[in-house]
This record gives structure tokens, C-alpha cells and sequence, in this order.
């Protein structure tokens, strides 16, 4: 397992684990982050990281990023 923030470009990864608050799981949660879910990276600038999750783009941060183990 590694953090989703370490995942390659491109790369379709399944979703082990989440962590942080219950505040921080429930966000992710809501944004489409799920346990056994897959999510893809997009693209990584300057902190920010788009990924494809449940067909949707969605930009979070690193440190939300670091938070979701593949």
C-alpha cells in the first residue's frame, strides 16, 4: 500500500484505505472516495492533484491526497 499522492499519472489504482478525521473520511467520501473503488491521476501541479474517480475529475490537495492509501 502507498498513498495516492505517490501513484504514477495515468495509473488505475483501487482504493484500500482512508484515512484522517471522521470529518476528512466523510468529505472524501461525498467527492466519490470509497474503499474498493478504482481512481486514476490525472495530472499533479503544484500541489493539487486531479484525479478520475466514479467517472468524475475532481481536484484535491496533496495532503488530502496522502490520506488515501492504494
Amino acid at each position: 500500500m502507498m498513498p495516492l499522492a505517490l501513484a504514477e499519472v495515468g495509473e488505475v489504482n483501487t482504493i484500500r484505505k482512508i484515512g484522517g478525521s471522521a470529518e476528512v473520511k466523510q468529505h472524501l467520501a461525498d467527492l466519490g472516495f470509497a474503499v474498493g473503488g478504482n481512481v486514476t491521476i490525472i495530472s499533479s501541479l503544484s500541489g493539487n492533484i486531479i484525479v478520475n474517480v466514479k467517472e468524475s475529475r475532481v481536484a484535491i490537495s496533496e495532503e488530502m491526497a496522502r490520506k488515501i492509501m492504494v
